[in-house]
């Protein structure tokens, strides 16, 4: 495997971190969220990648021993659970009952899986760094 094959598995994957922190960060953000435009309470995102093989050309040039893989987001998905049922008939979206439907948000669990997320993200930077520093003193031998 090549240097840039190494910068391309590491970008797909800073990439796909990248959308998982934005999702989560929305998430977190409408936690409290009771009514939107589609009607009811936020419904939570959640963030699914796959394998990406790299391009042909560039497989043919490798071993073919290594099958190297990036990733990507192959969807983003709402969560189909009812929301949470809270007591609080002073607000404005409680229902006949006094109860808000809230969005079935653990701020909690979302904080951990950002964690992972950026620990993810750093991984893959770091990645890069080495690949780079590897280079610079590939050249440096040369001189």
């Amino acid at each position: 495997m090549d240097l840039f094959t190494t910068f391309e598995i590491a970008s797909s994957a800073l990439k796909a971190q990248r959308i998982r922190l934005n999702t989560i960060s929305s998430n977190i953000a409408n936690a409290e969220t009771t009514s939107t435009p589609e009607g009811g309470p936020y419904r939570k995102k959640s963030v699914y990648f796959e394998s990406t093989s790299i391009p042909f050309r560039d497989q043919l040039q490798a071993s073919m021993k290594d099958a190297a893989h990036g990733v990507r987001v192959a969807r983003i998905l709402e969560d189909r659970e009812p929301g949470r049922k809270v007591y609080d008939p002073s607000h404005p979206d409680a229902g006949e009952d006094g109860y808000v439907e809230m969005p079935n948000i653990s701020v909690l669990k979302e904080m951990v899986d950002m964690m992972s997320a950026t620990r993810s993200y750093e991984a893959n930077t770091t990645t890069i760094k080495s690949a780079k520093r590897m280079a610079l003193k590939a050249l440096e031998i040369g001189r």
